[in-house]
């Protein structure tokens, strides 16, 4: 008997692949110094990139001049070369040259080295979309070229929705996984592994993640071997009393003097 395709998602071709790329340590070349390059080139740093800007300094807005000043990029003093793309693992190309834009496009097809040229979508292997940033939360919003403008006012939309902690109630899974992949490393632990942080995730709202502590990270992994999770009112229940100290003198000494 055949499948209904109902059953299964629906295909919405005309969209882009949405991926989080990791580029740290990479070689990303921006040519041009404007305010276009300047978003790309901190949108890049924040990645952890190693970035290179090809362009004269005196077409360097005042955001690129300085990140040259402060060496968080390198600095190539003169219009681009082939040369430029040795080595490079990303090229952006944000200059208001049509032409010499078309050019470098094509030198990056020849090295199939992956290539964005700023609002020209046929010459793009990839977009830019609008990005909320809150710690280890990043959200991408993206109209594939057709509306950069709305990307911005969806994307603002979105984070008025999150909670003002997630990116620290976000902090605060990342570690318990850690230390649970130290508890279970084998490969054969994953699918358990998974399936118990999953039921962690869904246990405790925004808030009550955002209020563990390394203690009840501490506590929260002893359920572990059963596959348990505990009611927050129980996880703070194991909390260690705090320590009441004996011997401070408090100033008095047992008797008073009248008047």
């Amino acid at each position: 008997m055949a499948d209904s395709p109902s059953k299964f998602p629906e295909v919405q071709g005309g969209g882009s692949l949405m991926i989080a790329w990791q580029i740290r340590g990479k070689k990303v070349v921006v040519v041009g110094g404007g305010e276009v390059a300047a978003g790309r080139i901190l949108h890049c740093l924040n990645a952890d990139a190693n970035v290179t800007v090809v362009s004269p300094s005196a077409r360097l807005n005042p955001e690129v001049a300085y990140r040259v000043r402060v060496g968080q990029v390198m600095h190539v003093d003169r219009n681009f070369e082939p040369v430029d793309l040795d080595g490079a693992d990303m090229v952006l190309v944000a200059v208001d040259d049509p032409d010499a834009s078309t050019a470098i496009w094509t030198l990056c097809k020849e090295r199939r080295i992956p290539v964005n040229v700023a609002d020209v979508i046929p010459e793009c292997d990839f977009f830019f979309g609008s990005v909320h940033r809150d710690g280890p939360l990043q959200v991408m919003v993206s109209t594939n070229g057709k509306g950069p403008r709305l990307a911005s006012v969806i994307r603002r939309f979105i984070a008025r929705q999150l909670p003002s902690n997630a990116g620290r109630a976000i902090e605060t899974v990342g570690e318990l996984r850690t230390r649970l992949r130290q508890i279970a490393p084998r490969p054969e632990d994953a699918p358990r592994r998974m399936a118990w942080m999953s039921r962690v995730s869904d246990a405790y709202a925004w808030d009550e993640m955002c209020g563990l502590s390394e203690e009840d990270v501490n506590n929260l992994l002893t359920f572990y071997p059963s596959g348990k999770v505990p009611p927050l009112d129980e996880l703070k229940s194991m909390r260690a009393e705090p320590e009441v100290r004996t011997d401070v003198f408090d100033g008095s000494f047992g008797f008073s003097v009248g008047a």
